[in-house]
């Protein structure tokens, strides 16, 4: 059977559009000949350069490509970054898996890698995944440079404003009279080491005079020091004595007084040797108790009042002898 230019023209033509038509797919990351995919999803904030295509790993194990990247048309989600992607593996992992975006290589190159978890239900074609970012070597540099940078700004800046008022402030006549003012100060600090100078030559001619007027001081301080330790000694000695001997005077007085009394000499030893005189004393203390009591009881034997000086004879009661 002839086959005739026609056919075989669009037999070469349908081939032609079903290559262009599975490059395409596969420039994008699909396989027309391979069998059903799993599908999932993930919400981003910032993708970091991942594109269509990007391969999906589990473990470091290439599963699955990233199919499609677009903004999510929800209001309430405004500016996030949906990503689809297929998995061509049958593995199994639960949705509370997280799904990372990580740097794959030195050149930059982007890759999600699924992190699996089995805890929980298994994640079906079509479930949404949680989206995160694993920070690699350049993020974490750019990330903590990024504040320095700030800081440094922010003091370049000051020290700018610094500058300007100290330029404000230092204008020609005042550097006129700060270069004069420094000028004053060298030539008193070279008057000053002159001095030192000066007084460092006295210090050391005179350096064996100076040292035995401190000798001598010294050993005068030590003899003063001395003679005062010595007339202290003395005078607490004599005080001392002094004390012992009018002690010893007391004693002897207070020894005779007591002998004397023992004796029965004096008024005071007679009273204490002489029992007569005590008899006599009791005696007299009694009677001059009774006189008391006596005129006490009948003071008008004793008193006699008249306002015309005549004596008023008719109260007057005769004594009744005892």
């Amino acid at each position: 059977m002839k086959l005739s230019k026609e056919f075989k023209t669009g037999v070469v033509f349908l081939g032609a559009i079903a290559l262009f038509i599975w490059g395409y797919n596969f420039m994008k990351g699909r396989n027309l000949f391979e069998g059903n995919l799993t599908t999932f999803f993930s919400e981003y904030k910032n993708v970091r350069g991942l594109n269509s295509a990007s391969k999906v790993t589990i473990n470091g194990f290439q599963v699955g490509k990233v199919q499609n990247i677009t903004f999510i048309n929800d209001p309430s989600k405004k500016g996030l970054l949906l990503v689809e992607f297929s998995m061509e593996a049958d593995f199994e992992f639960s949705k509370n898996s997280e799904v990372k975006i990580y740097s794959d290589g030195l050149m930059g190159g982007k890759a999600m890698a699924i992190i699996p978890s089995y805890e929980g239900e298994m994640a079906k074609s079509g479930d949404y995944l949680k989206g995160g970012i694993e920070s690699d070597l350049f993020s974490s540099v750019s990330e903590k440079l990024n504040p320095l940078q700030a800081k440094i700004e922010s003091m370049i800046t000051e020290a700018d404003s610094l500058l300007v008022g100290v330029n404000d402030i230092l204008d020609v006549q005042t550097r006129r009279h700060l270069k004069n003012s420094m000028l004053q100060l060298d030539q008193s600090m070279t008057s000053f080491k002159a001095i030192t100078n000066n007084l460092n030559d006295m210090l050391e001619q005179n350096k064996q005079t100076l040292k035995k007027t401190l000798d001598n001081a010294e050993q005068v301080t030590n003899e003063f020091s001395t003679l005062t330790k010595n007339i202290n000694s003395e005078l607490k000695e004599a005080e001392i004595a002094t004390t012992v001997k009018g002690l010893q005077t007391t004693i002897e007085n207070i020894n005779s007084i007591v002998t004397n009394l023992d004796k029965g000499e004096g008024s005071l030893g007679k009273l204490l040797k002489d029992e007569k005189m005590y008899t006599n004393l009791t005696n007299a203390s009694k009677e001059l108790e009774e006189l008391l009591r006596e005129m006490k009881e009948h003071p008008k034997r004793f008193v006699h009042f008249s306002l015309f000086g005549k004596k008023d004879k008719a109260g007057y009661v005769e004594p009744v002898e005892e």
